[in-house]
């Protein structure tokens, strides 16, 4: 069996529509969290949610929403996590975070 490491899960949650400049809040997270050598990002599209204000958003074809729900995960070490939580907190104009202990088994690669 693979040895379990400590990690912490940074899920962040935000529309599809927020901006950091001229790009996407989600895609400006990422390559942040790139520059930043965490261990890896994922952005994940959901098709229906709500938020703080109730108002619902969705990707019914008759009503194509332009700020669907979008989570960004982060996996990385505690420290790294925590090293990166103040760039974040510069970066983020609505949306909410969690962060969550983990536990990891790593496959593949190095």
């Amino acid at each position: 069996m693979k040895p379990i490491e400590e990690a912490v899960l940074l899920r962040i949650h935000v529309g599809e529509g927020e901006r950091s400049g001229s790009k996407p809040l989600y895609e400006a997270i990422v390559l942040k969290a790139r520059e930043h050598n965490l261990a890896g990002a994922t952005v994940l599209r959901g098709p229906m949610g709500f938020g703080e204000h109730s108002q619902i958003h969705s990707a019914k074809v008759l009503r194509l929403s332009q700020d669907l729900p979008v989570v960004i995960e982060i996996v990385d070490s505690p420290d790294k996590i925590n090293a990166f939580l103040p760039v974040l907190d510069a970066m983020m104009g609505s949306g909410l975070v969690t962060l969550e202990k983990i536990q990891v088994l790593h496959y593949g690669g190095n």
